[in-house]
């Protein structure tokens, strides 16, 4: 029975410290500050496509992101701040996800989305150094380029073809029942992201409003090349197809911000999930003013894989979650 020993070798625990070392000097010579919030909250995620983790019978959930209480220290005043710290996901253990993950999140204020990317890149560049520089898509570019479609002007049945034509393996079934979201999910997760370079980053940005979560929504504008589409305003990150980083121009009007939590505790409730306390906390902190900044979460047991040159998650965890 070796189940008591470490997943994790001690090359790459000492490549974990380094790592975490290399992190807390780049914001230390940036001026950003270190921050700790509190892993059980009285409230919980509300999107639909994560799942908390419930203890003291459905009275405090640990939290899945630190995004709600970081923001209220940013609404405190805090300035632009960082954490690193572990969250839970009640998701499946596979060979990138282990429900109980180390995250990097951190808020610039003053920052918009573009810059913010910038300065990602040269985060991770420091610490993965890879062979070639970083690549830059829209979401609408991407899906031109390799699909000649625009995702957010091409109808529900040309994707439905296009799925059938590139993600053959793939069992549609019920045509209705699959909405334009689906599709395009399906075609970026099965057919673009495989294409994306192992030996450099992948930067997707300006996502369709539908996947704005709690990033700003740029409104269309008529210019000399006519009416451009809205788009949310976030980015992910890459390296090869594995997704690293997910990153927003943050939303700060209060009544939007209410309005997106209200819409995913409907959907929710509709499709028979754990209904969730609202976080009237975060919603009292938007109320008293959010001030303008872009947000970053990166993975860092996904990036520390990348490092070691690792194919799985629990490779560079001590004890992953089949020996906690």
């Amino acid at each position: 029975m070796k189940q008591w020993k470490p997943n994790a070798s001690l090359t790459i625990l000492k490549q974990r410290a380094q790592m975490l070392a290399d992190i807390r000097n780049f914001f230390m010579q940036r001026n950003v500050l270190e921050v700790e919030t509190p892993a059980l909250s009285q409230a919980a995620n509300s999107d639909p496509y994560i799942e908390s983790f419930s203890l003291d019978k459905g009275q405090r959930f640990l939290h899945t992101s630190p995004e709600y209480a970081m923001k209220r220290l940013l609404v405190a005043g805090s300035g632009d701040i960082y954490q690193i710290c572990k969250v839970w996901r009640k998701e499946e253990a596979g060979s990138y996800h282990n429900p109980e993950f180390t995250l990097l999140e951190y808020y610039r204020v003053g920052f918009d989305y573009r810059q913010l990317m910038q300065e990602v890149e040269l985060l991770i560049t420091q610490l993965l150094m890879p062979k070639k520089s970083a690549k830059y898509y829209s979401y609408q570019q991407l899906f031109i380029e390799f699909l000649q479609l625009n995702p957010h002007k091409t109808d529900r049945f040309s994707l439905i073809a296009c799925v059938k034509n590139k993600v053959p393996q793939l069992e549609i079934g019920d045509e209705a029942s699959w909405n334009k979201q689906n599709l395009l999910d399906v075609l970026l997760t099965h057919y673009l992201e495989p294409l994306f370079d192992k030996d450099c980053l992948t930067f997707l940005y300006d996502y369709p409003v539908t996947q704005s979560a709690l990033a700003n929504i740029r409104l269309a504008t008529k210019g000399a090349k006519g009416t451009e589409t809205a788009v949310a305003e976030r980015f992910e990150v890459y390296l090869g197809s594995i997704e690293l980083a997910n990153g927003y121009q943050e939303l700060t009007d209060a009544n939007k911000n209410a309005q997106v939590i209200a819409k995913e505790l409907e959907q929710r409730k509709q499709q028979q999930q754990q209904e969730l306390p609202k976080d009237r906390r975060f919603l009292k902190a938007m109320e008293m003013g959010m001030p303008r900044a872009s947000g970053v979460a990166i993975g860092l047991d996904r990036l520390l894989m990348c490092i070691a040159k690792q194919d799985k998650i629990e490779q560079v965890i001590s004890f992953a979650w089949g020996r906690a």
